[in-house]
């Protein structure tokens, strides 16, 4: 499939078949069209030709309602409301009990600080969650995607702005979603994707490699610069 947008080409050529309960990883340097190529699949836009099939039919067949209610997202711009955190994890699923919602903040390793608000899941927490830290948002978001139990998840950049300690326990909320489900993460930090089964290089709109991290390293190629780039300082830091 391809895309395009006002005529500029944003995705071509694209090939790509994912089973059912692959993690799939898609790098990229900035622009290289990682997000475009993941917001067809809830249909945010469509595709100006080719097609994309969800168990081999074409995803337009479906309504929107029904296709979005298969697909879990969980972004770096967190969206929640000036609700309690019950009510925020409980969006998209709101007939959820209390005792489902809890749940799934265990899971999203978010119970603990929940616990620990003023009025603990019925604390409001200001438009966009105003009232609490950026890694503490992102476990709510996982809460979320976590009670919906959607079968496809897509990551966007998800540990990218948040702090060493952050990062790790929402990653540890991210490792306890993935399981038994198709999972899609979109990633700068090479270090979070590198056991995806399978990793896909975009460059220019076109998909230049696709392999494991092992594979894709020995191949020499952009995904190889991408990951010298990123480590290169590492050793010197770890020395100093």
């Amino acid at each position: 499939m391809s895309f395009a947008y006002d005529d500029e080409p944003i995705l071509r050529g694209i090939r790509l078949k994912v089973e059912a309960g692959q993690r799939i990883a898609i790098v990229g340097s900035s622009g290289s069209g990682k997000t475009t190529m993941m917001g067809l699949v809830p249909r945010f836009f469509d595709v100006t030709a080719g097609r994309v099939l969800l168990n081999g039919r074409d995803i337009r067949a479906f309504t929107m309602d029904s296709l979005r209610r298969q697909i879990g997202m969980v972004t770096q711009d967190t969206f929640l409301f000036n609700d309690t955190v019950a009510r925020n994890i409980a969006f998209g699923r709101m007939e959820a009990t209390r005792e489902e919602i809890e749940q799934a903040a265990r899971r999203a390793h978010a119970l603990d600080f929940i616990l620990d608000l003023p009025q603990g899941f019925e604390t409001v927490i200001g438009e966009r969650g105003v009232r609490l830290s950026g890694g503490q948002c992102q476990r709510l978001s996982i809460a979320r995607a976590i009670l919906r139990n959607p079968p496809i998840l897509i990551l966007d950049e998800a540990t990218s702005a948040l702090d060493t300690e952050s990062e790790r326990q929402v990653q540890a909320a991210i490792e306890e979603i993935m399981t038994d489900r198709t999972v899609f993460a979109i990633a700068h930090r090479l270090s979070t994707i590198m056991h995806a089964d399978r990793i896909i290089v975009l460059d220019g709109g076109v998909i230049v490699e696709e392999g494991t991290h092992g594979e894709l390293l020995e191949k020499g190629g952009l995904y190889k610069r991408l990951y010298d780039m990123q480590f290169q300082d590492v050793p010197a830091k770890e020395s100093a």
